[in-house]
């Protein structure tokens, strides 16, 4: 009896290091590494050394002030009334 009872608890405890997902681990983060893959179009972008052509200072600053200033205050609300009418709905 003592020794189906050892042996019991000697199954019971190997059963605690099994794993249940061995096939899921081995390919765990490449959906991660898969997706940093497509999002990078040119990787030695930083090498280049010509100036990027686009807005000027001056209208950089401009367009980066408005954005900041966008924050201060909230959308304005939009009130909207609906006083007995439908919804679309026809009888």
């Amino acid at each position: 009896m003592i020794k189906m009872l050892l042996a019991i608890a000697a199954l019971a405890s190997l059963v605690g290091c099994s794993t249940t997902t061995p096939h899921y681990d081995a390919r765990f983060g490449d959906a991660v590494r898969d997706a940093k893959r497509k999002m990078t179009i040119h990787p030695d972008a930083g090498k280049n050394t010509d100036q990027a052509l686009g807005l000027d200072g001056r209208a950089s600053r401009e367009t980066m002030q408005r954005y900041q200033d966008s924050f201060k205050e909230p959308p304005p609300v939009v009130n909207v009334i609906n006083i007995g009418g439908s919804t679309g709905s026809s009888r």
